[in-house]
């Protein structure tokens, strides 16, 4: 049943030509290899409430696309039915009820008096069927067009080839999301959603009588037991769509702040901004949210305290951030300095998630490296903290947004009269971020985060091997944001090896030493 006598003649020559025979007027209980069964339009629009076709499940409209008797609802393509003008379930009329739709989506939305514009679809759709290949001549097509059918011809298969490629080629050069047309990319989001360097340090500057702690995690009090009480705060917006994983991840990068002191996370509080919605998908968005954020805090026995929700407004999407608690004994109480001579700095794990997601945004990231980078990102760093004690750690922090060199310059920044001999060719890079940086694909954070590249032309030295130094990729490298990103900890020159050895058995398998300080 092909849709004209013609076509079902021209079916038959096929299979007979084939040698597949053809059983006519088969018991309604016989056995088939392969059942042919048509479309049905899925059970949830009936269930919904809708008008539906009763034969085929398909949704009831006016010649608008307009849902018979729901104002503003429309339905086209495989789901819909034009009532007094039904057609087929086909590609063709599909893709040509587009421009009506956009057209009176757009009046339904911005003049709702203005009549609707009809659609009279085309009474019959060319099909060009390919047959497989299997002709000794090559591929060849057959055309159906209403009660006719020719072929199948070669020249038919070359002619659905062209009209295939020419509608594909429209696809496969993908605009960035968000670039809405312009030359920028769509700013960033996860931590090179941060502010950068200069404005940050400027606003500070003009408060100068505000105490910014200079370490990644602040010092609340002094318990009676001589414990330090620390606590600091972090968050984004969201990074993945999955607001159970987005929270996980923003919660591990909020906890590394206090990791990066030595200190096991005990308490957090959450502030969770919610896009505008129907209470129903607020209230899944946040228990989703909340249970992404206990899956890290639970794991270290530590607990969520509290919080506080808001409503997004002006098309703001899910948010998330977090004060996070933490006691230390002082003699524990890692800060960003002061470097040693002869300290060997230690980073836990590889670089790159910046230029990944905004390639992922740019639609040019391969989705595997994405896979592999969350993977990475989703392992909590909370385990290192015994280790690295365990090894003399002398100085800690963690490399977010404001990339590697940024915050080596911090620990710099609190060791005078040391440098730093960076071994750039043993920086770990995720899978795919050094051929995207070669690309000159970056963060949005990226060139703010380029003012750190001064410190090359003094305090830190590259060293690795060949003469030329390394390539323009390894230096934006160094720059690039990161979310959940490492930690960098200088270790005693005589530790380093085993640290290391113990890092990568207990499931850092990256984990590399990148550098020496130097008096």
């Amino acid at each position: 049943q092909l849709g004209s006598a013609a076509a079902n003649r021209a079916g038959e020559r096929l299979l007979a030509a084939a040698a597949i025979p053809l059983e006519r007027d088969a018991p309604a209980h016989a056995l088939a290899d392969l059942a042919c069964t048509g479309s049905l339009a899925p059970a949830w629009l009936a269930a919904a409430g809708l008008p539906v076709d009763p034969g085929s499940g398909r949704v009831r409209t006016a010649s608008s696309l307009e849902v018979v008797g729901r104002p503003g609802l429309f339905a086209c393509g495989d789901c819909g039915l034009i009532d007094g003008q039904p057609r087929p379930p086909s590609g063709v009329w599909a893709v040509r009820a587009a421009p009506v739709l956009a057209a009176n989506l757009k009046r339904s939305i911005d003049s709702p008096s203005r009549p609707l514009r009809p659609w009279r679809p085309q009474p019959f759709a060319l099909q060009l069927l390919g047959d497989g290949g299997w002709h000794p001549a090559g591929p060849r097509a057959l055309a159906l067009f209403g009660p006719l059918a020719i072929g199948p011809h070669r020249w038919l298969w070359h002619w659905k080839q062209a009209i295939d490629q020419v509608f594909m080629e429209r696809f496969t050069v993908l605009q960035p999301m968000g670039s809405r047309g312009k030359t920028e990319p769509m700013p960033c989001r996860g931590c090179a959603a941060k502010l950068s360097a200069a404005p940050l340090q400027a606003a500070l500057g003009r408060l100068g009588a505000v105490a910014v702690p200079a370490d990644d995690a602040a010092v609340v009090a002094r318990l009676d037991d001589g414990a330090l009480l620390l606590q600091s705060v972090d968050g984004f917006p969201a990074l993945v769509d999955d607001p159970w994983l987005n929270a996980r991840l923003t919660t591990l990068h909020a906890c590394s702040d206090l990791w990066a002191c030595g200190a096991p996370v005990e308490s957090a509080q959450a502030l969770v901004t919610l896009p505008a919605a129907a209470a129903a998908v607020q209230e899944e968005l946040l228990v989703q949210t909340l249970a992404g954020v206990c899956s890290v805090l639970e794991p270290q026995g530590a607990v969520l305290l509290g919080g506080h929700t808001l409503e997004g407004r002006d098309g703001a999407g899910l948010s998330l951030a977090l004060t996070v608690n933490g006691r230390v004994a002082p003699a524990q109480f890692w800060r960003k300095g002061p470097l040693q001579p002869g300290d060997v700095l230690l980073l836990s794990r590889p670089l790159g998630s910046g230029v990944l997601f905004a390639a992922a945004m740019a639609a040019a990231a391969d989705p595997a490296w994405i896979e592999q980078a969350l993977a990475v990102l989703q392992q909590s760093q909370a385990p290192l903290l015994p280790l690295l004690a365990r090894h003399g750690c002398r100085a800690c922090t963690d490399v977010t947004g404001f990339g590697l060199l940024g915050h080596l310059g911090e620990m710099i920044a609190a060791s005078p009269a040391v440098r730093v001999a960076l071994d750039w060719a043993a920086v770990p890079a995720l899978p795919g971020a050094l051929e995207l940086l070669a690309a000159g694909v970056a963060s949005s954070l990226a060139p703010a985060n380029a003012a750190a590249l001064a410190l090359l032309e003094g305090v830190v030295q590259l060293a690795g091997p060949g003469p030329d130094g390394p390539e323009a990729a390894h230096r934006a490298l160094l720059i690039d944001p990161q979310t959940c990103g490492p930690l960098l900890a200088a270790l005693p020159a005589a530790n380093a090896a085993a640290a290391l050895q113990e890092l990568r058995a207990a499931g850092f398998g990256a984990a590399a030493l990148i550098g020496r300080v130097l008096a």
